[in-house]
């Protein structure tokens, strides 16, 4: 017990978070993935490169949360590098369903849009930190320059991604207690910006969008295929399984099949038809396999997350600790709760993995970086998960927590 306390340090409750993801990632991912395994050959090939990622993210952790959160802030060089690298993808990037999203360097494939998440997430936490009142004007601007041009970079291949993370800056600027007229004056360009954009492209000839703008035709076709339920209904009033509704079809089986308990791991038939039961759809999987409990015990440890980042938030003395709890949290709740939407039809189709959970080596290890930084901070800010020795001669007693509020209960 004294070896693991000194190994995992920080607030123990993000650790059992954690844990908990990683055990439904691999109990999940082994049999979501048994479509690759029959494509390979390989019985267990995909699930062991699942487990490293997961194991290098575990490595990821442990070496960042016991770095002080306040070198993080050198994060921010990332950005030009994130700019350059979205660049380069969009010129030579290796096409996925005629998007350019990942990029190999010296035989490794990695998403550039990963870093750009997170690079920028801290450019706004360390902006936001310096806010004053005779500067706010400044700091918002440059936050709202530098998220346009990340975001534009991402915009043309993955657009949901584009939107989640200019939706995430948003919430951090209102968070951040911007003045609500220029939030409300933002929000409604873009919005309005957005809809002038879809009328133009819906009043181009199909052969152009086709052609130029491939992945927004994509995602109209989308859009108006869930305001219509994908047109499922023939001239008999059956239900017609067909190209345009096929995923959300097959996930909707899922989670039928599953019930309340679930048909247990490995049971799944649906991940057979889904085309990213590992990815996109895992939700699905895990709603058929662990049913309805299954599903809502994994949807509340992301809730569980974000309440328990808003709890030591709360007791964080600067604000640039503070911001950066807000941002992982945001970046990783907000991406869960739009896999999730997917799977269960509340929303289009969307293409974010599921935190922690879907298979993919950058998505994984980044998201580790959060989990390292959200433990960071619970342990240099605010001493959680230290020994009473080292909080004894390593924290001044003015910085430690009131012995009448431990978080850790």
């Amino acid at each position: 017990m004294e070896l693991l306390n000194r190994l995992f340090k920080g607030d123990k409750v993000i650790w059992i978070i954690f844990m908990l993801l990683c055990v439904v990632s691999v109990v999940e991912g082994f049999s979501a993935m048994g479509q690759l395994s029959y494509r390979t050959g390989n019985y267990w090939a995909p699930i062991i490169q699942h487990s490293t990622y997961l194991l290098a993210g575990l490595g990821v952790v442990l070496l960042l949360h016991n770095v002080p959160y306040k070198y993080f802030s050198a994060l921010i060089i990332l950005l030009p590098v994130a700019a350059f690298l979205l660049i380069i993808t969009m010129l030579v990037g290796e096409k996925v369903n005629s998007a350019s999203r990942w990029l190999t360097i010296f035989g490794i494939s990695f998403q550039p849009s990963e870093f750009a998440k997170l690079s920028l997430m801290v450019f706004t936490a360390f902006m936001l930190s310096k806010k004053r009142p005779d500067n706010e004007n400044a700091v918002f601007w440059r936050i709202i320059g530098v998220s346009v041009v990340i975001c534009a970079l991402i915009f043309k291949d993955n657009l949901s991604t584009a939107a989640m993370l200019f939706g995430v800056v948003f919430l951090m600027l209102f968070i951040g207690r911007l003045k609500l007229k220029k939030l409300f004056l933002l929000g409604l360009s873009f919005l309005l910006a957005g809809v002038l954009f879809v009328l133009f492209l819906k009043a181009l000839p199909d052969s152009i969008v086709e052609k130029y703008f491939y992945r927004f035709g994509t995602w109209i076709s989308r859009v108006d295929d869930f305001r219509s339920g994908g047109n499922p209904m023939n001239l008999d009033d059956t239900y017609q399984i067909n190209d345009d509704n096929f995923q959300v079809s097959h996930a909707k089986i899922a989670v039928a099949r599953g019930g309340v308990i679930g048909r247990f791991p490995g049971h799944s038939q649906e991940r057979d038809f889904l085309p990213q039961p590992f990815s996109d759809f895992i939700y699905a999987i895990i709603m058929e396999e662990l049913g309805l409990i299954g599903g809502f015990f994994v949807m509340m440890l992301y809730f569980w997350l974000l309440f328990r980042i808003g709890l030591i938030a709360g007791k964080c003395k600067h604000n640039f600790a503070r911001y950066l709890l807000f941002g992982c949290s945001l970046i990783l709740v907000t991406q869960a709760l739009a896999n999730m939407a997917v799977a269960v039809n509340l929303i289009p189709v969307t293409g974010q993995p599921l935190p922690l959970i879907s298979r993919g080596g950058t998505s994984i290890i980044i998201t580790c970086v959060y989990f390292g930084i959200i433990l960071s901070v619970s342990r240099f800010e605010i001493g959680l998960g230290e020994n009473e020795e080292e909080s004894s001669e390593d924290v001044p007693v003015s910085d430690m927590l009131p012995q009448d509020l431990p978080l850790n209960n």
